[in-house]
């Protein structure tokens, strides 16, 4: 295999099977250094399978996964140097601090005395915990469980991070503080992974996102690529100044596939999926002005990860 330096993990013809069921099916890719990688697909899908395959937690399976130009399976006794990982569902328990889990993490890992120390201190800082480090885990809010979560994971500064549904069953606002750290993480030049259904979340931090179904990778590109390279048409949205009287009819231009009234004074109208999109907006804007529309805004609106991924695993793009 020619290894290529900016990879760092690379997946090559991976297959698993538990019992009958084909959870993996020849699957391949890479995630470069200092890539935030959104693995998204429904529940089944294949997404946990690969995440236990990385952090060494399965270990039968066919063909190869190689970190830095490496087997894993040749450094499987390493993996926690080297990959911090964040479960869906890590459980602490009740009666522990957060001081206290972080020790035992770090114990684990094969840190201690002053350098543990320091470490604890550190990361507790850096994802808002330090304050906190001496409540119980019974006292901690959701977001604080998934900061206490990243924490633990970050403890050892791995080379990559995985993150498994890290925004799952969060208010909103722990949501943003949570996207916020994986940011934060990001300009730090830390390479992550992470898996969510909220994909509006994963359209907002991802550099390149992962469609998986049915243990088969359907696609892979950044979110940009994703929304405009398959042929959804792009919407426009006019709202017209109240004393307008006309509107635009679909007839009126050829760029234009379909018109919805959406309020008394507002237009959306989807784009034929095959066209130059800088040549329909100025179409478009001539058409207003040469007929003297009034309008009060005019946005375009392009389509949402969740649309491109609802397509992707309906089979519509083959």
């Amino acid at each position: 295999m020619v290894y290529n330096t900016d990879e760092l993990i690379k997946f090559q013809d991976v297959s698993k099977t538990y019992k009958n069921l084909l959870a993996l099916d020849k699957i391949s890719f890479n995630i470069n250094k200092g890539d935030v990688f959104g693995y998204i697909g429904p529940n089944g899908a294949g997404k946990t399978t690969t995440i236990k395959i990385i952090v060494g937690l399965i270990r039968d399976y066919l063909g190869k996964v190689y970190f830095n130009g490496e087997d894993i399976a040749k450094r499987h006794h390493q993996i926690h140097k080297f990959v911090g990982y964040h479960p869906q569902d890590a459980g602490f328990q009740d009666w522990r601090t957060i001081n206290h889990v972080m020790h035992t993490f770090g114990l684990l890992s094969g840190l201690k005395g002053g350098v543990l120390e320091e470490k604890i201190h550190k990361t507790l800082n850096f994802v808002g915990l330090l304050d906190e480090r001496d409540k119980k885990v019974k006292h901690l809010s959701g977001g604080m469980l998934q900061k206490l979560r990243l924490a633990q994971a970050l403890l050892t500064e791995p080379e990559i991070l995985i993150l498994d549904e890290p925004l799952s069953g969060l208010d909103p606002s722990s949501r943003y503080q949570i996207k916020n750290l994986i940011r934060s993480l990001s300009k730090q030049g830390k390479t992550i992974l992470f898996s969510s259904h909220i994909l509006s979340d994963v359209q907002d931090v991802a550099n390149k996102v992962g469609i998986i179904n049915r243990g088969k990778i359907l696609r892979i590109g950044t979110p940009e690529e994703l929304q405009t390279e398959f042929n959804i048409g792009n919407e426009i949205e006019i709202e017209y100044a109240i004393n307008n009287q006309k509107f635009i009819e679909k007839e009126s231009l050829e760029c234009i596939q379909n018109i919805d009234e959406i309020a008394l004074n507002k237009q959306l109208l989807t784009l034929k999926p095959d066209l130059d999109l800088d040549n329909a907006i100025n179409q478009i804007l001539n058409y207003l002005v040469q007929n003297n529309f009034k309008i009060r805004s005019f946005k375009t609106n392009k389509p949402s990860l969740e649309d491109v991924y609802l397509r992707y695993v309906r089979g519509d793009f083959q």
